[in-house]
């Protein structure tokens, strides 16, 4: 009886990690984060990846810097990925809208990599600042609206 209850329960905790698809990553030109280096951001040095050194995981290309980062990315790639598709952590929290983000304005929080929109005189990283607790529980919150369609 409780294998019967447990598999079911099993296969949709492992379709969880895989609800994020392409049309839920930020990407140009089917290439996300604008090229750079997810892993390299966890080093405190955002950097342009390549495509010598790409990796294709969930239909999109990820660049890497150099090969040892694209092996990090391949043993691991849920703990480098950016928060809600690489779209804006602060505009998902704030407002649950996809907005583009600055590739060099970024976050760090609990090992979870945060990406912000940086243009025009508007850092919304500043604005995450100020209340980044809350923000990530909406931001979480509003992303599963994109994620469970």
């Amino acid at each position: 009886m409780k294998t019967k209850f447990l598999i079911p329960v099993l296969l949709f905790i492992s379709s969880l990690g895989f609800a994020q698809s392409a049309k839920n990553i930020n990407q140009q030109n089917g290439v996300a984060n604008y090229g750079y280096d997810v892993v390299s951001y966890f080093s405190g040095s955002p950097q342009q990846g390549s495509s010598k050194n790409s990796v294709k995981y969930q239909d999109t290309e990820y660049y890497f810097a150099n090969p040892g980062n694209k092996a990090k990315f391949q043993k691991e790639p849920g703990k480098y990925l950016p928060q809600y598709g690489g779209y804006c952590a602060f505009a998902m929290g704030d407002y649950g809208e996809k907005v583009d983000i600055n590739p060099k304005t970024y976050k760090i929080t609990d090992g979870k990599l945060y990406l912000f929109y940086n243009k025009f005189f508007n850092n919304t990283l500043t604005s995450w600042n100020k209340d980044e607790k809350n923000l990530i529980i909406k931001a979480d919150k509003n992303w599963k609206k994109f994620t469970t369609k």
